[in-house]
């Protein structure tokens, strides 16, 4: 899927580059209450832990933590845990669904970021690393690294 433009990213999640080869992306919308929202406009929101499921045709995104909004109301708090469905088009979700079937692909959640006024939630199509892959994305940010250091301090030398 092309890469659209995001607005103001405000939660990512970096464990899942680390754990998966993301080889697809897709933008939902999310299903929130009032003060979820305002809770993650404050950028009160975890997804390191969470995960996609589809069941009877619809996206649901589980263990993704939005904190109580402090202002909100607070005799009858929402479950800062609670599975919230996915706004997606039915050809994306039964793509995902084929997909997901096969073996060791996840749905995994990538950013959240507001759009138009709207929060999305960028979602992505992971085949888990295994242990190997992990050390040799690691030795690659490495080296990346160390050239950008060395280019800096070249250039700190030149002037």
């Amino acid at each position: 899927m092309s890469k659209k433009s995001e607005g103001k990213v405000l939660v990512q999640n970096r464990k899942a580059s680390h754990d998966y080869h993301i080889e697809d992306t897709y933008e939902a919308g999310l299903v929130l209450t009032g003060t979820e929202i305002k809770s993650l406009r404050g950028g009160r929101a975890n997804i390191s832990d969470a995960f996609c499921t589809i069941r009877n045709g619809e996206a649901f995104v589980h263990n993704m933590h939005i904190s109580p909004f402090e202002q909100g109301n607070r005799f009858n708090p929402t479950d800062p845990t609670r599975a919230r469905k996915l706004l997606l088009k039915r050809d994306q979700i039964h793509k995902l669904l084929g997909l997901s079937k096969q073996q060791g692909y996840t749905i995994v959640p990538l950013k959240i970021y507001i759009r138009n006024g709207y929060a999305k939630l960028l979602i992505g199509l992971g085949r888990g690393k295994k242990l190997y892959d992990k050390r040799e994305s690691e030795a690659k940010r490495d080296a990346q690294r160390d050239i950008q250091r060395a280019l800096r301090e070249k250039q700190k030398i030149a002037r």
